[in-house]
């Protein structure tokens, strides 16, 4: 009976995780470059049952042999292993403003490859998708969060207060006669790149990153004065809380029957 308490449990407490991502989700739907988070539901190891018997084998009660018997296999539990972002495109968004740029999917040789910006942080190199970039005070392009985003050399991107045109491969043409190549790197597995805040990612031990220009098979677009919106579906998001709900709700009524069938097994069975 106890295992069935702690299978409950263990779904009321899944299920409360998934709700959080989901209410994540939710709450960024309208942030540029957001990726929706997708919660893995994984069991706990199956039990195998069995049951014991113990059997005279002598006429004076001297000796007894002790069989099993194999009743079957039990699942105590699921749990929430780990939240994996969707890195499907989002939505594009015409913003009229210069210095926003839309990162398009292209054809990548990789089932979960991914493309993205590069942006220099207070801890070191990072990766985005939100390109709602400004122009600060120094002249610096940076992201929403005041990062700099960087040139294919590593380097933070100097405007010298000069305005831009965007070419389709990243190319940065300025009215005084630069060229800068936009920095953007592929991720060959974007799964297993490390979600930080600020709707930005940092390369895992296992992530391997290159130079998207230089990596044979991909292609991508770049658009200038968009912004990649987030790629939260709000209908299904919605409808996939109620059902965590219900699941929820459905685990709780179980763990509530249990608890009043050991009530009865303490207080009445005990009498007997």
């Amino acid at each position: 009976m106890l295992k069935g308490l702690y299978t409950a449990a263990s779904g009321m407490l899944a299920q409360q995780r998934r709700q959080e991502v989901l209410s994540n989700n939710l709450a960024n739907a309208n942030t540029n470059g957001y990726k929706a988070d997708q919660g893995q539901l994984r069991a706990f190891p199956e039990m195998l049952l069995k049951s014991m018997e113990s059997k005279q084998t002598s006429a004076d009660n001297s000796r007894y042999v002790t069989t099993s018997k194999e009743i079957g296999s039990i699942n105590s539990g699921v749990y929430v292993q780990e939240t994996i972002p969707n890195f499907v495109q989002g939505d594009l968004r015409e913003t009229g403003i210069s210095t926003d740029t839309a990162l398009v999917d292209g054809t990548y040789p990789d089932e979960n490859g991914s493309v993205f910006f590069n942006l220099q942080t207070a801890d070191g190199e990072a990766y985005t998708r939100n390109g709602n970039f400004t122009v600060d005070e120094e002249g610096f392009l940076t992201n929403d969060q005041g990062s700099y985003v960087l040139d294919t050399t590593g380097n933070p991107i100097q405007t010298n207060n000069q305005t831009y045109t965007m070419s389709a491969d990243g190319s940065m043409q300025f009215t005084d006669g630069r060229n800068i190549q936009l920095g953007l790197s592929y991720v060959q597995d974007a799964n297993l790149l490390d979600k930080q805040g600020e709707n930005f990612y940092t390369a895992s031990d296992e992530a391997q990153a290159a130079d998207a220009r230089a990596t044979a098979g991909v292609t991508y677009n770049i658009v200038q004065g968009a912004v990649e919106g987030s790629n939260v579906d709000l209908q299904q998001t919605m409808a996939d809380m109620m059902q965590a709900y219900r699941t929820f709700e459905s685990n709780q009524k179980v763990l509530t029957a249990y608890d009043e069938s050991l009530g009865k097994a303490v207080n009445e069975v005990g009498k007997l």
